[in-house]
């Protein structure tokens, strides 16, 4: 592994000197209020809204889980990432019925549409769901980044793994709990630009070290560059039948992603974390504007478009650089003795090939780069979990609470959110890979609050009883999955009886488990809500299609042009070149 050089760390540093200067900046400029504090003052302009939407969502799971599926899996879960289009439902659809209600969180919006119960119960899964897939994977990242590019190092009995996860916390933590979404959102827009050219360069030179695409495409083979895996990858037993590795149970599959899964799941958890979700759609909640926050959507789809090309290629190149042996460093890493790729080592691929590959400087920048997408993934879930906490909870409990204690109790939130990502990152690193882990968590809680948020906005009918069963059931039914998964990744060689129950439960691919919760809250939803009574449909005028007024409807209309059309269409063309270039 190459040295860091004195030009790196300077780099590095000028770095971390740039964010702290724009957070300290945006520091002075707050007032503490809650509305400041939790949503910028709603001032934020298109380019900040969708830079700060998409440094959010390119954090930790990306710089070392999706860069280590492209190792293993190739461009399997690129599906995800191709969910640019969620975007542009989130711009179009969604948010003139968040712009309207001038709501703080997608709790409240639900309980505007449906009823306090509701917006607790969503509360509690929002913030449950932030400590398995935001907090502590973040941290987790953070260590594993640190891991590889800091030598080895001990402290109070602390390796660099934990060393390099709380320098993460305690750096992001500083600028997050002063200056709140304002000093996150415009340290994000400088870290979005950091992070393009940084990974864009990684791509360059690592494509550069391997001799072109065509060397990488050879290597790799064909099926590493085919989106769709089959239905059933190995007969009907591969449905669940897990593999054996070195001897004990692996919790992964030859083929964890069949076509059918990805094609009905993907969309369901992407809907839910592009349009539904706290952590995404504060920014949107933040724009000055409809217009602003339209905009800023589809540019954040624009972004959206790049990880596959910036995370994912990488990785292979990481797998290609080993498999070829032309750069031993790497080779050691990935693969063993015998030949074999070591799958537990492959979320290092995107640090170590920033390590091995890339010239002197260039590093230092990529490095950069790397940091700032772990700081600026935690940044918006230490404001987002905040935000929830203090307006979904506290604020309901103390309504006269002045604006001055609000914003101190988002502080402590965000302190108390963090010590509970610490305690789960045992869970993590027992895991089959860190990407994985979070879309298995993601496809267990997305499905009912995708129901509830989508069918409640189509359809008027639909009422809160019927809403409120739908997040108990749908959450329980996501609880029992984890429950019974957890074992299995936290306790080495633990494994339920073959055939048992649980054992085919914890076996089946979770996108098929995704897509049952979702049938299931379907029809929990109309049932309920059709044999009770109907909402009282005044006090839900203008948050769905069904009672929006004409003004409203004009109101919209105003806020955009055919230049937003257009840049939509040609998101929507981009995406599907991709799908036919990785088909086959």
């Amino acid at each position: 592994m190459n040295a860091f050089g004195t030009i790196d760390w300077l780099v590095i540093g000028l770095y971390f000197m740039v964010i702290l200067g724009i957070a300290w900046w945006t520091i002075k400029q707050r007032s503490d209020t809650s509305a400041d504090y939790f949503l910028a003052g709603r001032h934020l302009g298109w380019f900040i809204v969708g830079a700060s939407i998409f440094a959010s969502n390119i954090g930790s799971e990306h710089l070392v889980g999706l860069a280590g599926t492209g190792a293993t899996d190739g461009v399997a879960l690129a599906h995800y990432e191709l969910h640019a289009w969620c975007l542009l439902v989130l711009g179009w659809v969604m948010v003139p019925f968040y712009s309207r209600s001038k709501v703080f969180t997608m709790p409240e919006f639900l309980e505007r549409r449906f009823s306090p119960a509701a917006r607790t119960v969503l509360s509690v899964i929002s913030l449950v769901a932030y400590v398995l897939t935001k907090i502590a994977v973040g941290i987790f990242a953070g260590g594993i980044v640190f891991s590889v590019l800091l030598p080895e190092m001990n402290f109070m009995g602390l390796d660099s793994f934990w060393i390099g996860s709380v320098l993460v916390i305690v750096l992001t933590g500083v600028y997050t709990i002063l200056g709140g979404l304002r000093a996150v959102a415009y340290t994000e827009a400088l870290q979005t630009i950091v992070l393009v050219v940084g990974s864009i360069l990684v791509t360059i030179f690592g494509l550069h070290a391997l001799g072109g695409w065509g060397e990488l495409r050879a290597i790799a083979g064909s099926e590493m560059f085919n989106l769709w895996k089959p239905l059933v990858p190995s007969g009907i037993e591969g449905t669940w039948a897990p593999v054996r590795e070195a001897g004990r149970m692996a919790w992964y599959f030859n083929d964890n992603y069949p076509w059918l899964g990805m094609l009905f799941c993907a969309p369901i958890i992407g809907l839910w974390y592009w349009t539904t979700d706290q952590y995404i759609v504060q920014r949107a909640l933040a724009a000055n504007n409809e217009t602003e926050a339209r905009r800023g959507s589809i540019a954040a789809a624009f972004l959206k478009l790049l990880p596959v090309f910036i995370f994912i290629i990488p990785g292979m190149i990481a797998f290609a650089l080993a498999k070829s042996g032309q750069v031993p460093a790497i080779q050691d890493q990935l693969f063993s003795a015998d030949g074999q790729l070591i799958r537990d080592n492959a979320q290092k691929a995107f640090p170590l090939l920033v390590a091995n590959v890339l010239p002197v400087g260039i590093r230092g920048l990529v490095v950069a780069g790397l940091l700032a997408a772990l700081m600026s993934s935690l940044a918006g879930v230490f404001n987002a979990s905040s935000t929830l906490f203090t307006m979904d909870f506290y604020s309901r409990l103390r309504p006269n609470v002045s604006q001055h204690r609000l914003v101190w109790i988002g502080r402590v939130a965000t302190t108390v959110m963090v010590l509970f990502g610490l305690f789960w990152i045992p869970v993590i690193r027992g895991g089959k890979g860190l990407y994985d882990y979070l879309q298995g968590v993601q496809a267990y809680l997305a499905p009912p609050i995708f129901v509830v948020f989508f069918l409640g906005v189509f359809n008027k009918r639909l009422n809160a009883k019927g809403c409120l069963a739908t997040l108990i059931v749908g959450f329980a039914m996501g609880l029992f999955r984890l429950a019974i998964d957890t074992p299995v990744k936290l306790v080495d060689g633990f494994i339920y009886a073959e055939g048992s129950f649980f054992w085919v439960i914890n076996n089946v691919f979770f996108q098929y488990y995704s897509l049952f919760i979702f049938i299931v809250c379907i029809v929990v939803m109309i049932v309920v809500s059709k044999l009770t009574e109907e909402p009282v449909y005044e006090k839900i005028n203008g948050l769905t299609f069904g009672t929006t007024s004409d003004e409203d409807r004009q109101s919209s209309r105003a806020s955009w042009s055919m230049r937003d059309v257009v840049a939509s269409a040609l998101v929507l063309i981009l995406i599907i070149a991709a799908y036919l270039y990785f088909t086959g």
